[in-house]
């Protein structure tokens, strides 16, 4: 018997692949803000394309406040569509789609009230347009030296 022609009730979500799965998401942000406490965001470069993710970004979402995301307009159904448009562009990239955490309000660090789900092209989007436009300029002079560690207490 085929594997796709299997009722559904066969297959359940492994629990270990999703936590090792939000460990992974949560390492990223950790590493991500720590990098914006350590280096001018206006000199990051989190990919080779952020150029092109930054072009086509600002083409496609011209008005979009980075600072501060709104996570109701980001997954709304309008939000969505004009998301997978932009996404389509960028499906080349590796890890374009995986699952990552971005921290809706730019000027607070990473925690779990500040956090968005959403895939990487649109935290890379997001991110190169905060270091861009100077929205993550303030994570530096704010929390330079606390590094965001969840190990440490």
């Amino acid at each position: 018997m085929d594997v796709l022609s299997r009722p559904a009730e066969e297959f359940v979500n492994d629990g270990t692949v999703e936590e090792l799965w939000a460990i992974k998401a949560v390492d990223h942000a950790e590493v991500h803000f720590n990098l914006l406490c350590s280096v001018d965001p206006r000199l990051l470069r989190l990919t080779p394309y952020d150029d092109e993710i930054y072009e086509q970004f600002r083409r496609m979402f011209p008005d979009m406040d980075v600072r501060v995301v709104n996570e109701t307009v980001l997954k709304s159904s309008e939000g969505k569509t004009k998301w997978r448009a932009y996404m389509e562009k960028f499906n080349r990239l590796e890890d374009f789609s995986y699952g990552t955490l971005l921290r809706a309000d730019a000027e607070e660090e990473f925690r779990p009230e500040n956090a968005i789900l959403v895939v990487r092209i649109q935290f890379w989007a997001i991110e190169v347009a905060r270091n861009r436009e100077g929205h993550n300029d303030i994570v530096r002079m704010k929390f330079r030296g606390r590094n965001v560690n969840r190990d440490v207490e």
